[in-house]
């Protein structure tokens, strides 16, 4: 499958949000290829539609001065943060029912951008995510509307892992969070992963067939 790539640069996620349901309803409509959105995000955290509140672990007067954004949102899962150094995704691509297999594929791309780094990430499904070790490198967590997935993966590039104190990240406990960079032990620049990301997903989403049947699943994006 070709598909376009939008960089949108860092923008606030209202707008990534816009964004991404306008280009979604033209995908959808067959007016445009599908289409890969690529951001950074200031601050931000984003509930799912099963989120626990509990899992926020400020509240609203810290957040506000902390000047975290907070939005409910369409995608499965609990609770995530977005902020910069952040590779956020969203690949808006035509997945029928095949929700597993299109989370799968997305994720032997973020696994070939850790390896390429020379990092032992693996991709597990429940909740969806590649870790190192016991501690989550990318997230995912998906919407399908009209056949046509939207929302997508946070790859944690050079992120501020203290943010994520403000949260239990898709309600788990006694796991971890980390970033290419903290792996690595130097700073990675978040264009150098965006363009691995690209190459990653052109090679792996090269043979994907969404015309094929599956059971529709959704996953936590944390």
């Amino acid at each position: 499958m070709r598909f376009e790539v939008l960089d949108l640069g860092f923008v606030r996620y209202a707008e990534g949000w816009r964004c991404q349901l306008r280009l979604h309803a033209e995908i959808a409509a067959g007016l445009r290829a599908p289409t890969l959105v690529l951001c950074e995000h200031p601050r931000t955290l984003t509930l799912g539609r099963t989120a626990d509140r509990t899992h926020v672990l400020r509240d609203d007067a810290w957040l506000r001065r902390h000047r975290f954004d907070v939005h409910a949102v369409e995608r499965g899962g609990d609770v995530t943060y977005h902020g910069p150094g952040q590779l956020v995704g969203y690949p808006l691509f035509p997945v029928g029912r095949r929700v597993r297999s299109f989370l799968e594929t997305l994720g032997e791309a973020i696994v070939e951008v850790a390896q390429s780094y020379g990092l032992p990430a693996r991709f597990e499904l429940d909740p969806a995510g590649v870790w190192i070790a016991n501690d989550k490198l990318c997230a995912f967590g998906v919407a399908v509307r009209d056949r046509v997935a939207f929302h997508g993966f946070a790859l944690n590039v050079a992120t501020a892992l203290d943010d994520f104190s403000a949260i239990v990240p898709c309600g788990l406990h006694g796991r971890g969070v980390t970033s290419l960079s903290a792996a690595v032990g130097e700073v990675v620049a978040v264009a150098d992963a965006r363009d691995r990301t690209v190459d990653a997903l052109h090679r792996t989403f090269a043979s994907w067939d969404a015309g094929a049947t599956g059971r529709p699943e959704a996953a936590c994006l944390a």
